[in-house]
């Protein structure tokens, strides 16, 4: 499943550089999230980063994007195969 950001969003800008595949941005209004990007960190980290940031709460499960944890860690790979994200060293994540 990839994450969404809800209009609580309050731009407070600690998000965006917590996500390590760049899935999220500057949109119009609020922050987005990319979810061809988004794994959710699966791969990376023990939980969801920019969750863990987030002052507000306001980022969650994206329901028009589900999926299980296994195609998130497909995806992951997939991405750091292409050379789109960076592998996390296991040291990054204690």
């Amino acid at each position: 499943m990839a994450l969404i950001i809800t209009d609580e969003c309050i731009n407070c800008d600690v998000c965006e550089p917590e996500c390590p595949n760049g899935a999220i941005s500057q949109g119009d209004e609020i922050y987005v999230i990319d979810p061809e990007l988004c794994t959710e960190c699966v791969g990376q980290y023990e939980t969801s980063q920019c969750v863990e940031v987030c002052p507000v709460d306001c980022i969650i499960v994206d329901p028009d994007h589900t999926e299980s944890e296994e195609e998130l860690q497909g995806k992951y790979e997939k991405l750091v195969g292409d050379g789109r994200v960076s592998p996390v060293s296991p040291e990054a994540d204690g």
